[in-house]
């Protein structure tokens, strides 16, 4: 996107709907009257926006408060054979982003999965590496929360400052929450899904969940507060924003000071997911980040930043040399459990042996 089209209110607007997006009947007035715009001047701008630089505006949700189990997954797969690879790991539902990377470990995916799955998180993953011949794979799931949350900075003023309230942390997480009821679950399936860009967007989403729009904004506010929504914000297309540079930042940190390690990284702006992830001999990394700069220089010098802040010198950039997937979760969708049937009467062998 050129210099004309990224102008300065369409840079506050960006910055706007990927942090605070109003739940409100009529957010695009809302934000209007911060930027001191019209509403149909909003909505002008971002329906020019969307496609290109803004990929989707809706409910962010955390998937264990739902009920979900989750991870990242690094697998090791001969690069000859990686697009193949990809196309069978890609078929999972429950697969929401597949990135291949400049390691050894050259497959990195993210899977979600339900609690009612007949085949669980750890034997999924197992069928999934056998059916598409990887070499080897690891899960990675998430220990603990530093921070998750991408708010890139359209405006170029905050890359490299810190802030110390993270977007979002497992500490927004309520310990005990209530079984959602059926009339939870249907605003949920509502709320995920790519607002429109009209005056009253929550309207055609209340009607199909069948509730007023009073009780959906509602229900995401109390979403919101419990923390099993994270955020209601955009997602942006990182290199169309001009965030050239995407890098998977992976610390070796000392057992004894992880965690304190671990809140510091994630107080940077420009480190838009830090988490505590498992070690294993072949993969020594415990402190991973997630790191988007306009380039490599501009993330190297953020790097340089932190390393010598936290005097910790053992790490690695993972930088994304192609993207294979990149899709919201989608809950409670009956995708997952089709798959895992289908997958029983088509690799019933492989299945019995890894179960």
């Amino acid at each position: 996107m050129d210099s004309e089209q990224m102008d300065k209110i369409n840079q506050e607007l960006l910055n706007i709907i990927q942090k605070d997006f109003p739940i409100v009947k009529r957010p695009y007035r809302e934000i209007g009257l911060r930027l001191d715009i019209t509403e149909e001047e909003v909505m002008d701008r971002l329906k020019f926006l969307k496609g290109d630089v803004i990929r989707q505006i809706s409910a962010i949700f955390d998937t264990r408060s739902l009920g979900y189990k989750s991870s990242l997954v690094a697998a090791k797969v001969d690069a000859d054979k990686i697009d193949e690879a990809v196309k069978v790991i890609n078929q999972h539902p429950g697969v929401s982003h597949n990135y291949k990377r400049n390691h050894d470990f050259n497959m990195w995916f993210t899977i979600a999965l339900p609690s009612n799955s007949k085949l669980g998180l750890e034997k999924t993953v197992e069928v999934l590496g056998k059916m598409a011949g990887v070499e080897s794979i690891r899960i990675l799931p998430t220990l603990k929360i530093f921070k998750i949350g991408v708010q890139l900075d359209m405006t170029g003023k905050e890359t490299k400052t810190k802030s110390e309230l993270p977007a979002y942390s497992g500490k927004k997480r309520k310990i005990e929450i209530q079984p959602l009821t059926e009339k939870e679950i249907e605003m949920i399936r509502v709320l995920q899904k790519d607002l429109e860009i009209t005056p009253e967007p929550f309207k055609t989403l209340a009607e199909e969940a069948r509730v007023t729009v009073k009780e959906l904004l509602d229900q995401a506010k109390v979403f919101n507060e419990t923390g099993q929504m994270r955020r209601f914000a955009a997602v942006l297309y990182h290199r169309n924003a001009g965030f050239k540079a995407n890098g998977m930042v992976v610390w070796k940190v000392p057992q004894e000071i992880q965690e304190e390690i671990g809140f510091k990284m994630a107080a940077y702006r420009a480190v838009s997911h830090c988490y505590l992830r498992p070690t294993y001999l072949d993969w020594p990394y415990n402190i991973f980040t997630m790191v988007h700069g306009r380039d490599e220089i501009e993330v190297k010098e953020l790097l340089d930043m932190i390393e010598k802040e936290m005097n910790i010198t053992e790490r690695y950039v993972l930088y994304s040399t192609k993207e294979y997937k990149k899709t919201r979760v989608q809950y409670f969708t009956p995708e997952i459990e089709e798959w895992e049937e289908n997958v029983v009467k088509i690799a019933k062998p492989l299945i019995k042996k890894v179960l």
